[in-house]
Parts: C-alpha cells; sequence; structure tokens
C-alpha cells in the first residue's frame, strides 16, 4: 500500500484533511515501552496548525487517542493504532475547485488516478495534515531512540534566499523559530510577512542530524540508510528533494576534498570531516548522520493563477481562498524528525535481529 511503510516497523496512515479523523497504525515496537504522552504532545504542537502569525489560520488541538496497542501507557505488543480529530474543517472553501484544478496542487492527477471520486476538501489524501499521524509515529520513535542513547535534531537551513548561519550541535525543539541564529531566523520571519503580504508564499529547506548512532546500521544498494530515509521523508507533501552531507555540493569538489579521512577519537575510528553524512556504501560510519529536505513554497495562495476547466476544456483564472501557510518550512520541521527517527528505529530493529540481541 502506498500510504504504509517500513520493514521491520510497520507505519499506516489513513485518512483525509477533512474526514472526521486522521490517523496512524504502528506495528513491531517491541511490548513493555512505556511513552511519555505530555512529551509526546509537545511534540505534535511543534507541527500544529494555528500557532502563530506564519502558519495557517486553521487550529487544531492534534491530541491524539489511541485506540489500540496501550495498556496505561505501556505498548502491550498489539499493533498501536492513534487517532486524531479533525474539528475546525471549512469543506465549502473548495468547491470552487471541482472541476478546476489548482496549480501546484494534485487535484489534476489525482483525478486523473481516481475518476473523480477522490475526497478534493482541504486536498484529501495528499494534504500536509496527514503529516499529523507521521509525527504521532516519530514522537514515538524518538522516546524509543532516546532509550539507545540516539538523538534526532533539525532547524530550519533557509527560507527562500535566507540562510541559518551556524552549525547545527543541539536541538532547536524549544525555540518559538527552530534555527542557530537568532538574526537570520528574523530575516526569515520578515520573508515570510512579506511574501503573505502580497498573497504569494515561500519555500525553504529543513536540515537534520542523527546523534550517537553507531556504526553498521544499513544495507547496500536498495536499502541502505539514504534508501531509508528518503522514501519516508519524501512521504512529507512539498518535500522536492532530499540530499544528504555534502549532497550536490559533492559534485562540485575533488576526491581530494570530498573523501573524509579517519582518524582515531577516544578509541573509536571516526572521520576528520563529514562530507558523507554519516554515511557510506548505505551503512552508518558512526559519525553524525545529516541531511537536508527541500519543500517547495506552498501552492495555496491567493494571486490569481492559470488554469483549465476540466468540463469545458477552456482557460479559466483562479484564487485560492481559505486557510493556509505562507510558509509550511516551520512546522515541516518535526516531520522531518519524525520521519528520521521511524527510519532510524527500523533500521536499528533489523540491526539487532542481525546482531540476535535481546530488546532491553
Amino acid at each position: 500500500m502506498s500510504s504504509s511503510c517500513g520493514e521491520n516497523l510497520r507505519l499506516t496512515i489513513f485518512g483525509q484533511s477533512h474526514s472526521p479523523a486522521i490517523g496512524m497504525t504502528l506495528e513491531g515496537l517491541p511490548a513493555g515501552l512505556k511513552l511519555d504522552m505530555d512529551r509526546l504532545q509537545r511534540f505534535l504542537e511543534r507541527r500544529a496548525p494555528g500557532r502563530n502569525a506564519y502558519s495557517t489560520a486553521r487550529k487544531e488541538a492534534d491530541a491524539p487517542e489511541f485506540l489500540s496497542g496501550l495498556k496505561e501507557n505501556v505498548t502491550c505488543g498489539a499493533p498501536l493504532t492513534a487517532i486524531i480529530r479533525n474539528t475546525n474543517t471549512r469543506s465549502g472553501d473548495y468547491d470552487a475547485f471541482a472541476n478546476i484544478p489548482r496549480p501546484g496542487h494534485a487535484d489534476f492527477t489525482a483525478r486523473i488516478k481516481y475518476g473523480g471520486a477522490e475526497d478534493r476538501a482541504g486536498g484529501g489524501h495528499f494534504s500536509g495534515r496527514l503529516t499529523a499521524p507521521l509525527c504521532i509515529a516519530g514522537g514515538i520513535c524518538l522516546q524509543v531512540l532516546d532509550r539507545e542513547g540516539i538523538r534526532v535534531i533539525s532547524r530550519i537551513a533557509a527560507i527562500g534566499g535566507v540562510e541559518d548561519r551556524g552549525e547545527l550541535l543541539s536541538s532547536t525543539a524549544e525555540k518559538d523559530f527552530p534555527v542557530v541564529d537568532e538574526a537570520r531566523g528574523e530575516a526569515m520571519r520578515q520573508l515570510i510577512a512579506q511574501a503573505k503580504a502580497q498573497g504569494d508564499s515561500v519555500g525553504g529547506i529543513v536540515e537534520c542530524a542523527v546523534l550517537g548512532l553507531p556504526a553498521g546500521l544499513g544495507d547496500p544498494m536498495f536499502a541502505g540508510m539514504e534508501n531509508r530515509i528518503a522514501s519516508v521523508v519524501f512521504g512529507i507533501p512539498a518535500v522536492k528533494g532530499v540530499e544528504f552531507g555534502a549532497g550536490f555540493a559533492a559534485a562540485a569538489l575533488r576526491g581530494s576534498e570530498n573523501n573524509d579521512p579517519y582518524i582515531v577519537e577516544n578509541g573509536l575510528v571516526r572521520t576528520a570531516a563529514n562530507h558523507c553524512g554519516g554515511i557510506l556504501g548505505g551503512i552508518t560510519n558512526g559519525m553524525p548522520l545529516v541531511f537536508r529536505a527541500a519543500f517547495k513554497p506552498t501552492p495555496s495562495i491567493a494571486l490569481e493563477q492559470d488554469s483549465v476547466d476540466l468540463t469545458t476544456m477552456r482557460p479559466a483564472k483562479l484564487r485560492v481562498g481559505g486557510r493556509h501557510d505562507p510558509c509550511i518550512v516551520p512546522r515541516a520541521v518535526p516531520c522531518v524528525e519524525a520521519a528520521a527517527a521511524f527510519a532510524v528505529l527500523d533500521a536499528l530493529l533489523a540491526r539487532k535481529k542481525e546482531e540476535n540481541s535481546v530488546w532491553n
């Protein structure tokens, strides 16, 4: 199924933007894991809509209801299923697009794929609203990884042409605007406000690092750590590119510049640089796993756009009303963390099976 992923952990996401609820089922978690529900809720609130001036005005509590898999907040071995109820929908905002597809959205391709039976309201199953259940799963995976000494941190690396400064060394989760350099963050906020005032939108880049990973996770060829992470990250709507380590910049380097020399540090083999992003041959090398995800500008904008009327097959104009983010990047930061946490935990479980070890 296209809405399921994972090998040792199996995640299925269900629902639509304006359906009664959205949710997820997570299979493969070991029994006996106690979950911190307050911590999970704080994580979900980082993604939740309607929290600031650069977010959509749609307000949702995004409080998960667990239907199975838990007993007194402890995993019991059954599939873990949770839902989030949709309470602040305005489906009428989308009536005008019944036959006029919005540029940049999946309206046209969904109609071709599903023959008009698709749920268009709020983008249906294509909506960024579906990242809320992804964050339920990812927030749980983050707690499990913590017990293994593995941390996932991230930041806004860029919005539009404004780039953050400094190195990502610690979590930005407690910040109102998750950047390293506060001055650059303010410049980003101003850029978002300017785009919003003009009825337009802006995109950006999220950088993520996984710290404390052991060497040996992943596989060559089609199950490498890059493959595992990218496949989940691309499940986040609006992601248009993923790069690891030096990424595309490596194409402009010579081998002598791009290669990471080996060193011994505290009795462990490490590298003097990290152009590879902590992955070689699809397998982690013990260095921080670093990647970046590029997000396109929000396609729902107030400016008039060209489209076609699919009934008459003639040109048509449209303006997208409703409630939309002028920039989705700030709310996407925890979504990237969630995707990375799920992919890493799935690979960690595979490694534990290979080692025939007992989960502690």
